[in-house]
């Protein structure tokens, strides 16, 4: 009868670990599958950029660093998102990506402000339209990362407990690190001024 409850137990404790391994493992293919998510949009707004370039270009003869710096930004976030791609939750691919995102909006920012400088590129229905489709494809990637950076926090919360932690430094399960790509429409602070 002894034999019979160890055996139990050890069944049981046998079947607990498989149990959080397999919660592991879902855990990780969730956060790969929402990184999939963020790919499909950064990868449809790297394929809006030439466009809306080309139509500036005309307009902007004159502000050819501008669009340089564009297609050199572009560029370099299609590239880190490659490396990303190749390695979901990678720190070092997530921050290259992040970095290189945060450095396209920037030039993309001095693109639409050069835009407000000339009206005929402003009023330009081609542009408009790209103008709009980017705004939209922005705000997918603001859901699509925050997706992704939830199922990390849950991948690395499953990790990081105990008795889940033995599993996971035994087996492999690296922490996965969220995608930061900065706002500084965000940050900036508004000034405020009475005189």
């Amino acid at each position: 009868m002894g034999l019979i409850i160890f055996l139990v137990v050890v069944v049981l404790i046998v079947l607990y670990f498989v149990a959080i391994y397999n919660g592991l493992v879902t855990s990780r293919n969730s956060y790969k599958n929402a990184f999939a998510q963020i790919d499909v949009q950064l990868t449809r707004r790297h394929d809006l950029i030439p466009n809306l370039v080309e139509t500036a270009k005309g307009y902007l003869a004159h502000e050819r660093g501008t669009l340089e710096a564009v297609v050199q930004a572009r560029n370099a976030a299609v590239s880190g998102l490659a490396s990303a791609k190749a390695n979901p939750g990678d720190p070092a691919a997530m921050q290259q990506l992040g970095s290189s995102e945060n450095a396209l909006t920037q030039t993309l920012g001095h693109l639409f402000a050069l835009q407000e400088s000339y009206p005929d590129l402003k009023a330009n229905q081609t542009m408009m339209q790209l103008s709009e489709e980017l705004t939209s494809t922005e705000n997918r990637v603001a859901f699509a990362r925050q997706a992704y950076n939830d199922s990390v926090l849950t991948y690395n919360n499953k990790r990081e407990v105990f008795p889940a932690s033995f599993v996971a430094n035994s087996r492999g399960f690296l922490a996965a690190e969220p995608l930061k790509i900065e706002d500084p429409a965000v940050r900036d602070v508004p000034k405020v001024s009475f005189t």
